[in-house]
């Protein structure tokens, strides 16, 4: 091949795989940066003077002269912008800084909290995944009747409060029949409440989805073709409506994590547990600034990267969709 031909050749497009990749990273990237700001800003409207946190809370009657040293320190001093902009730097370089109230790195903070909220969400994530499809069994194989009753659960637990729903497990499962803790402790038994308060809303709300989603497949032209085949119902429904029925629920999955960890700092503040939840409510309580912005860039964090998940098995489930 001749010089000349080679100066000409049209330059390599990128891949298919390559610009999902850096599609989802560049929207992480926008993702994290708007939750930092957003949070920044928006702890800054709260009443209240930060320096009070550094100090030990507004009860610890520090002097004008500490508390005007403990902003210098910090560089809550400075003008806003040049705070703003510091604190991007900061965060660009992985430094999360220091906890107010705790005096502790906040990536030492968030590595001892985030695997029970972790743990947390995902069994809720698993348990209202096996109660939306059984609602969705339910109301395919049962009938009118099936399908009614099936319908008036999901509207009924997608409706539930999280407080509410906690607060009658606990005296219907802890104090009449004693069988559960009221708090959440080491042991399996501690976990049942709080993943069943976390995961009967989100369960109805993915039933209330995938339902109509299967109510279709049952009566698609695939699954017609495999009935004159000589596929059984029970064939027709594992094999091929329930994959369907799915992805609906798995296009939802970054949404379902979001809420779970939503409601995890009200179900983690109910039944005493360690985690982000429970220490990003006292974090704003008292203007931790380093440690909202922590717990709050982890969270969407594991957003984006659940979304990517999704995204991803979306994709492999369903083969019209493509793989990246």
């Amino acid at each position: 091949m001749s010089r000349s031909t080679a100066a000409v050749r049209p330059p390599r497009k990128i891949g298919a795989p390559a610009r999902w990749l850096l599609g989802k990273i560049g929207g992480g990237i926008f993702v994290l940066w708007a939750v930092a700001t957003a949070i920044f800003f928006g702890i800054r409207m709260i009443p209240g003077d930060p320096a009070q946190a550094i100090m030990g809370g507004p009860g610890s009657q520090a002097s004008a002269e500490a508390l005007a040293a403990a902003r210098a320190e910090y560089g809550l001093d400075q003008p806003l912008v040049i705070q703003y902009f510091g604190q991007l730097r900061r965060l660009a370089t992985g430094d999360l800084g220091t906890s107010y109230s705790l005096k502790t790195p906040v990536s030492d903070v968030l590595g001892e909290l985030l695997p029970p909220t972790l743990i947390l969400a995902g069994l809720a994530l698993l348990v209202a995944w096996a109660m939306a499809l059984g609602l969705g069994i339910l109301s395919t194989r049962s009938g009118v009747l099936g399908s009614a009753v099936a319908s008036g659960l999901e509207i009924v637990s997608a409706a539930v409060p999280h407080f509410w729903l906690a607060s009658v497990l606990i005296m219907v499962f802890s104090s009449m029949l004693g069988w559960l803790p009221p708090v959440s402790t080491n042991s399996p038994a501690g976990l049942v409440l709080p993943v069943i308060t976390l995961a009967l809303p989100l369960a109805g709300f993915l039933g209330q989805v995938m339902r109509d989603t299967m109510d279709q497949a049952q009566r698609s032209p695939f699954a017609l073709s495999a009935r004159a085949r000589g596929e059984s119902e029970v064939g027709v429904l594992l094999r091929h409506s329930l994959r369907h029925a799915a992805l609906p629920g798995i296009a939802l999955s970054g949404w379902a994590l979001g809420s779970l960890l939503s409601g995890a700092v009200v179900v983690e503040s109910i039944f005493a547990r360690p985690g982000l939840g429970r220490a990003l409510l006292s974090a704003v309580t008292i203007r931790d600034i380093p440690l909202v912005t922590g717990v709050a860039l982890v969270s969407a964090a594991a957003y984006v990267v659940i979304m990517a998940l999704s995204d991803l098995a979306e994709r492999l489930v369903d083969p019209r969709i493509g793989t990246p």
